[in-house]
């Protein structure tokens, strides 16, 4: 099974006349510069092709507004000519050039660049490369739509582990079921071995380059993104992120922003301590709190939806991630956050604090902490964690790969997840009116 393509047949736009003529700059990242191909090893097969000239690892990476503006991050071979060509699908005569700035290099050279001046709501086709030699396919992708409007979006848990085999069937379903989707949100562990090219490559090859580089990809660093205190050399030359977060402390800049899209604010933190701060977590989690609380004061969006990696409840019995929950868990109730889409524990939980509950057993307040696994790696869950610090794992499952779907439309979000083969295991709805919010089980 292969993702389809996202065209206009899939996503159509509210028809507008082009007013604008597209304004377009290339983004300089980390290490702007031309830098010479030596790869410290053998190179595998898509390393290999980007080397060769063909366009490698195309990535949809978001900015602070998706409706107006667009991050392309690929990499290839192409000297000081890489280009960004770009275009209204619907006339794409009027394609336009922006120049591919090198950001760095991780098994090969990597380019980004962004497209600036959209118009929200539009489709358009875009490819990279060098503009002759070694140009790649075209794609598309569309704007997000100014203000709130509907549409979905895919949440997937550790990716991590015998990517090709065993969690590449989960992520295809997850296509399948939801081909419309218009972004990705990764909690963390997308790969097992942070600077492994093979296992970077077996993710892009798990989604296809039609929806690596046709969806945006919200992601935030698991621990195994980090080798040591490091973060992985891939990661912000794949993702590097809007470029609005905390301006201080280690990895924060790389890994800490938000996005806004249709009436979402897309929160990502970074939950890594023990490999960026072990011996000051509370000053560096403090330092993303401060920055978090700031974001969500000024939040115009009616959601919010925050994902970061380690869970500030733990399913795994013999874990706990107390700095976490002492720094961010009481700005995540102040604001009354929508959905904290964490992993790490590879099994399945949803749940609420205890305060939150209401008379009806199935519906609760506040925020909903979802906890997921995309890949077959498992572990043991358990409450105690949960129930240790005044919440309530609803949902709990062990050895159950999930994705999770959710429909956002107005006052209304939907979440489920599900098995490759279909299975429902958890559902509900967050409703928003003049009777307040409530979260309600629907399954």
């Amino acid at each position: 099974m292969t993702a389809s393509p996202r065209s206009a047949a899939h996503r159509t736009p509210t028809p507008r006349p082009l007013r604008h003529a597209l304004a377009l700059r290339g983004l300089a990242l980390l290490g702007a510069g031309a830098v010479a191909l030596t790869p410290a090893v053998a190179l595998t097969p898509t390393a290999a092709a980007a080397t060769q000239g063909t366009p490698e690892g195309l990535t949809l990476s978001p900015t602070a507004d998706p409706s107006s503006s667009q991050t392309v991050t690929w990499r290839g071979d192409h000297g000081q000519d890489a280009v960004l060509e770009i275009a209204p699908a619907s006339d794409p005569d009027r394609a336009e050039r922006v120049p591919g700035q090198v950001s760095g290099q991780a098994g090969a050279t990597h380019y980004a660049a962004t497209a600036t001046a959209l118009t929200p709501g539009t489709d358009y086709r875009y490819r990279v490369g060098d503009g002759a030699r070694t140009t790649g396919q075209w794609h598309t992708f569309t704007t997000a739509a100014q203000g709130a409007r509907p549409f979905s979006f895919l949440y997937f848990g550790d990716i991590q582990n015998d990517i090709t085999a065993g969690a590449a069937p989960v992520v295809r379903a997850a296509l399948a079921a939801e081909p419309d989707a218009a972004l990705a949100v990764h909690s963390g562990d997308l790969v097992n071995n942070a600077n492994n090219d093979s296992q970077w490559d077996q993710w892009y090859d798990a989604f296809g380059s039609h929806t690596t580089g046709g969806i945006n990809h919200v992601t935030t660093p698991g621990n195994h993104e980090y080798s040591g205190l490091s973060l992985s050399d891939h990661w912000s030359l794949q993702f590097p992120g809007a470029g609005n977060g905390p301006d201080q402390g280690t990895d924060l800049a790389e890994t800490v922003y938000y996005t806004d899209y249709q009436g979402v604010r897309f929160v990502t933190l970074n939950s890594n301590y023990r490999n960026t701060a072990p011996l000051l977590p509370s000053r560096w989690l403090d330092r993303q709190q401060q920055w978090l609380e700031d974001v969500l004061e000024d939040n115009p969006n009616e959601w919010t939806v925050l994902t970061f990696h380690h869970p500030v409840f733990s399913n795994n019995p013999g874990r706990d991630n107390g700095p976490l929950r002492r720094s961010w868990l009481e700005t995540f109730e102040a604001f009354d956050v929508d959905l904290v889409l964490q992993g790490h524990d590879h099994s399945y939980s949803r749940g609420n604090l205890i305060a939150n509950r209401t008379e009806d057993p199935h519906t609760h307040t506040g925020p909903v902490y979802a906890v997921t696994v995309t890949g077959p790696k498992m572990y043991d869950a358990g409450d105690d964690n949960w129930t240790d610090h005044g919440a309530e794992a609803r949902v709990q499952l062990t050895d159950t790969q999930t994705f999770q779907t959710v429909q956002v439309d107005g006052h209304t979000l939907q979440y489920v997840a599900r098995t490759a083969q279909g299975h429902t295991v958890d559902a509900f709805t967050i409703v928003k009116d003049d009777q307040g919010k409530r979260v309600t089980t629907t399954s």
